[in-house]
């Protein structure tokens, strides 16, 4: 027996040993293609329908800056230089648009191919291009020209990831480029989630458990203008959407008039903060023509800037966090299921059915689509989904970017050629989902705040909860018209921000949400910017990178109230740090980390027991619940699965003691020496390459930094996890836009400007990103060539 066992023994060690060997010449091939698959940015190359020659000058950080004769010239460069540094990207978002990541990754894409397929992304998009305006058209047309002259060129290597994979570059169409809107609507509209999840919890908590959860923002909140489902089975539903929509969507903006501003002119910032990634999202780009000027933030796979100025105009987005989703329970007809009840009668259903390709299978996946007068079906999403309704019923989407006349492309091609206020308030009129906050500010003084957005009427009830389909009770009755959304021009106060906080008080007549964010960090830019009587970009741009947290301010005196005595010198020298702290979430300093940690497992001791498994979708820091359970709520601080009865006190105590245990195991018994940048580290990864050994830790970009959940600086950690510290969402894109001036205008991404992860522009902006440096956009083509890392020529 003992030689068997060595005999299997060898076997085993030599398997371990062709293993290695394999994943290091798997590795070092894929090694070999990236170093060999970096663009080169000088030179010539062809775009058959340009009118005539464009210069394309990438400056120190390899941005290009485009100078053509006409615009339509310059969007087809844009479009080539965002396939040349980004097109694995763009190949990525099309295919999770289009439900066809099976047939790139495998199995692995059938959560997000079935969802898609059913919300009917890709066909709303081929919907979208039909209904274009004519110059809206144009744009995206010779935009797609572009894209297709770099994957046609003799002078185009595929891109690494798609060499990797055995896949060649497909044409890009206009729905391609249509359908980011689509997908940015998802990306930032996510009620519904929430409506799925005060269901579920509705079995295990009573109605003011419930609203504890979510206890809406106290009345001196800044304000930017002043049964019928089983819902245990609920968590079928969640595990059939896809886990980017379950991520966070932030920002900040803030634009102060020409009488509060050192030049004599309006200064506007702007920060939305995403998930990361790597690449990141934002493209830089500046665009010089006889008729269009103007520079910004791009999201490659479209032809306008999402952020950025003309030569009249400076914008920014927030989100605005709107309830502009329902989830509708559909009943069907008894005597013939293919049929749903109505108000009056019966309605068939809408039918289609997709098919998926998997890649490395036969036979692709079938998805049998219903649709009914309020949406798509979402339980038929899975098989499991579909436990979701009782028997003889269905669960609905109403959504409104999944109406096929949406028109927010207009929107933003209006948007960046908008001249006047009158012009912007044209192309707002179009721009349909998803609601957002948009601050501008014009050359001639005007700044205004506008939240566009098809935003339900509902006859009934205020959208938390999944309501009947067939009552017509809680039907929507139309839109609220575009002259009624919140919007204001030129306060007399001379200042206007928002940071996702509640836009307009309780005497607003419609309903834009019930559960407002919390508005710690529209606070803090309120007192900041009212703080100065005259501000400058510099002023912005310290306020952009500020990391004071309003939040450990108000919440830290109450957890230090609560807590009892030290638990030996390690512990004391701990809470004698947070006794003397400021709430800054410095890197540099370990207050930050305790204090997060703290307040991490107070969350699980608070809610967890009653939460359960519910518990990692509610997530996150909730310092207004945390706040409202210590001090009216008590009943929350026991823990309902041991026999005594916990009170506040030895809750709190028991959270600080297994965070001081925690991070003890981590990072030893000093408290002095944990550091917030210890294990607060900024992370982007690759989407594909970190999934191979080796190459997923070697392209990563890491980066320790400042900031928390509630800071100005967002470095949001994440939750419930291994590393519940690890910086996963922030502002990756950060712009101040001087109407005194627009080429002084600052701007700065968080990784870098290529996709190609052996480029030297992959990650050379993340240090300065980190460190609160921008860059400008400006000069003349000399000007650009003194600092240039290439220049191409592109010709008809």
């Amino acid at each position: 027996m003992r030689k068997i066992g060595r005999y299997f023994g060898y076997i085993l060690a030599g398997l371990a040993g062709l293993a290695v060997v394999i994943v290091l010449v798997v590795a070092a091939g894929s090694a070999i293609i990236l170093e060999t698959s970096v663009p080169d940015y000088s030179g010539e190359d062809r775009i058959p329908q340009l009118g005539g020659s464009v210069t394309v000058i990438r400056d120190g950080n390899a941005i290009p800056h485009i100078f053509a004769d006409t615009a339509l010239d310059a969007y087809r460069a844009l479009g080539y230089l965002h396939a040349q540094d980004r097109f694995f990207q763009m190949e990525m978002a099309r295919r999770i648009g289009t439900g066809q990541l099976s047939e790139l990754i495998g199995g692995a894409g059938l959560r997000t191919d079935r969802f898609m397929r059913t919300l009917g992304i890709g066909r709303l998009a081929d919907a979208a291009v039909a209904n274009m305006a004519p110059a809206t058209r144009a744009a995206t047309e010779a935009y797609t020209e572009g894209v297709n002259a770099w994957i046609e060129s003799p002078n185009t290597g595929r891109p690494p990831e798609l060499i990797l994979l055995g896949e060649q570059p497909r044409p890009w169409r206009l729905a391609d480029s249509a359908m980011w809107g689509r997908l940015m609507a998802l990306l930032l509209s996510g009620n519904w989630t929430d409506e799925l999840l005060r269901a579920q919890l509705a079995v295990r908590l009573d109605s003011q458990q419930v609203d504890d959860l979510w206890p809406g923002e106290p009345g001196d909140t800044p304000t930017t203008l002043a049964g019928l489902i089983d819902p245990s089975d609920l968590a079928a539903i969640d595990k059939a959407i896809p886990e980017f929509l379950f991520q966070a969507s932030a920002s900040n903006q803030w634009v102060v008039n020409g009488d509060r501003s050192a030049t004599g002119k309006p200064l506007l910032a702007n920060d939305p903060h995403l998930g990361f990634m790597a690449p990141g999202m934002w493209y830089l780009a500046r665009i010089v023509t006889p008729e269009f000027t103007g520079a910004g933030a791009t999201l490659p796979g479209q032809p306008f800037f999402a952020v950025g100025h003309n030569s009249h105009l400076a914008w920014g987005f927030t989100t605005t966090h709107a309830d502009t989703q329902d989830l509708f329970i559909e009943r069907l007809n008894p005597d013939d299921s293919e049929q749903y009840l109505v108000p009056g009668g019966t309605l068939p259903f809408e039918t289609r059915r997709e098919e998926i390709a998997v890649r490395l299978r036969s036979e692709p996946e079938i998805v049998n689509v219903r649709t009914t007068r309020h949406g798509p079906v979402i339980s038929d999403i899975s098989p499991s989904a579909a436990t979701v309704a009782p028997a003889g019923h269905v669960l609905a989407l109403a959504f409104p970017a999944l109406r096929p006349d949406d028109r927010t492309a207009d929107a933003l091609y209006g948007i960046n050629r908008a001249k006047t206020r009158g012009e912007l308030m044209t192309a707002l009129a179009q721009f349909h989902s998803p609601m957002q906050n948009m601050v501008f500010a014009f050359t001639n003084g005007d700044i205004g705040f506008v939240a566009p957005a098809r935003v339900p009427l509902r006859k009934n009830g205020d959208g938390r909860t999944p309501v009947a389909g067939w009552t017509g009770d809680h039907d929507w009755q139309g839109f609220i018209p575009f002259t009624a959304l919140p919007q204001r021009h030129n306060p007399s106060n001379g200042q206007i921000a928002n940071a996702n906080n509640r836009v307009v008080d309780g005497d607003y007549p419609h309903l834009i949400t019930p559960d407002w964010p919390e508005g710690y960090r529209a606070a803090r830019i309120s007192t900041l910017l009212e703080g100065k009587a005259q501000h400058d970009s510099d002023s912005f741009t310290a306020l952009q990178n500020d990391i004071v947290s309003p939040a450990a301010q108000a919440l830290l005196p109450l957890l230090l109230k609560h807590l009892g005595p030290a638990d030996g010198p390690n512990s004391q020298t701990a809470i004698d740090l947070l006794r003397g702290w400021d709430g800054a979430m410095d890197r540099a300093r370990p207050q930050p980390l305790i204090f997060t940690a703290w307040l991490q497992n107070l969350g699980d001791q608070l809610y967890g027991d009653e939460l359960g498994p519910h518990a990692p979708r509610y997530g996150g820091i909730r310092p207004r619940v945390l706040q409202r359970m210590l001090n009216d709520r008590r009943q929350w601080c026991d823990d309902i699965d041991t026999p005594q009865t916990e009170d506040c006190g030895a809750t709190v105590t028991t959270a600080f003691a297994i965070a001081m245990e925690d991070m003890s195991e981590r990072l030893g018994d000093d408290p002095t020496a944990w550091l917030w940048g210890d294990l607060h580290v900024a992370r982007f990864e690759h989407p594909v390459l970190r999934r191979i050994p080796i190459l997923g830790d070697l392209f990563a970009v890491a980066v320790a930094t400042s900031g928390g959940d509630f800071t100005i600086n967002r470095g949001t950690p994440r939750s419930r996890d291994k590393s519940p510290f690890t910086h996963v969402h922030g502002a990756g894109l950060r712009t101040v836009f001087d109407l005194s001036d627009l080429d002084k205008s600052r701007l700065m991404i968080a990784t870098g400007q290529s996709g190609h992860v052996r480029s030297p522009f992959f990650a050379d902006t993340t240090v300065e990103w980190r460190d609160g440096r921008y860059l400008v956009l400006n000069g003349d083509p000399a000007a650009v060539r003194a600092r240039t890392t290439g220049e191409l020529t592109l010709i008809p």
